[in-house]
């Protein structure tokens, strides 16, 4: 640092305060100190650095699994967000609420200053730790109503309410339901109570045997429709939801000859371009992944910064997508 300081002809208090704090000098002496650090090769200490604040610039995010590209769209907007004043972390909790927990406690001791929970569902170990530290918190995947700190997202209810409720409406009677495994996802817990609801408020048979949870993947999608399908003949419609499951299930049915939605009908969540682009075209609900990993951002800035937030649980909702498929 004093030789970057030395380069930039600067105090080291200077070039201390641009890295922390890049607004908080002029843009002339920024360039200076940054065209400095480029000629010297300095890398800034952020660890030894927080010793004095007892937080670091770098924000946490636990998601279920990086091999979900759902999860992509809001580590992107959060990414784009926080450029230029803070730096993501990002840790995969493998779908199991032992796992975030343990993430959480890692991100605690790396001291970040805030942290992203792809999840609301948690151990009582993990809320504890979180709210004990004091440090901002972000929920995000489903909404509730009283967060840990704060919350942005969309109702998983509301929006299996709206499919199964659309598929209703196009005639269907005897819809099945497909989903991720509902233990430690309180997302497919509230899509699989909507889905029950909408076909109780009808008065339609909600039959346990027409509910299956499916591996993730195309090839789990597929397997759990045909299963499905297979076994009861007599299913109009299936509300696949969650991954890559019903692209999965679009190609089984291709494959055998079973007419979209002739013969069967799909009614899909988390569009994408795979569900676009799949013939025939899904017919599905459309979740604003990007708007939400934007939003996290700005209320944890506002946090860190001390201003007063509006809202602590913000809903930016979602659309149904009709296409071919139902």
């Amino acid at each position: 640092m004093s030789d970057v300081a030395s380069e930039a002809a600067v105090s080291m208090m200077t070039v201390s305060r641009a890295l922390r704090d890049p607004a908080s000098v002029s843009s002339e002496t920024l360039r200076r100190i940054r065209e400095a650090i480029e000629r010297t090769g300095y890398v800034p200490n952020r660890l030894a650095g927080s010793l004095a604040s007892r937080r670091t610039d770098i924000v946490g995010m636990i998601v279920p699994s990086l091999r979900n590209a759902q999860y992509t769209e809001t580590i992107k907007g959060l990414s784009d967000a926080l450029s230029g004043s803070h730096y993501l972390m990002i840790a995969d909790s493998g779908y199991s609420l032992e796992g975030e927990e343990a993430a959480i406690r890692a991100f605690l001791a790396q001291r970040v200053c805030a942290v992203v929970l792809h999840n609301t569902m948690h151990t009582a170990r993990s809320a504890a730790m979180l709210r004990d530290s004091g440090i901002a918190c972000v929920e995000v995947g489903n909404l509730v109503p009283d967060p840990i700190d704060m919350s942005v997202g969309f109702s998983n209810r509301d929006a299996a309410r709206a499919m199964t409720g659309y598929l209703i409406g196009r005639g269907y009677r005897r819809i099945g339901f497909i989903s991720l495994p509902a233990k430690d996802n309180e997302r497919i817990v509230e899509r699989r109570a909507g889905y029950l609801q909408v076909l109780e408020k009808a008065g339609l048979e909600a039959r346990p045997d027409y509910v299956r949870e499916s591996r993730s993947g195309l090839i789990g999608g597929a397997e759990a429709f045909v299963g499905l399908v297979e076994e009861h003949p007599d299913l109009e419609a299936v509300f696949v939801t969650g991954d890559v499951l019903a692209p999965g299930a679009v190609l089984a049915a291709v494959r055998r000859g079973w007419s979209i939605p002739q013969r069967i009908a799909i009614g899909a969540s988390d569009d994408d371009e795979i569900q676009e682009s799949v013939t025939p075209a899904l017919t599905t609900l459309r979740f604003p992944r990007y708007e939400i990993g934007r939003k996290a951002a700005a209320m944890l800035l506002d946090r860190l910064q001390g201003r007063t937030l509006d809202e602590r649980v913000v809903d930016l909702g979602f659309r149904l997508i009709e296409r071919d498929s139902a």
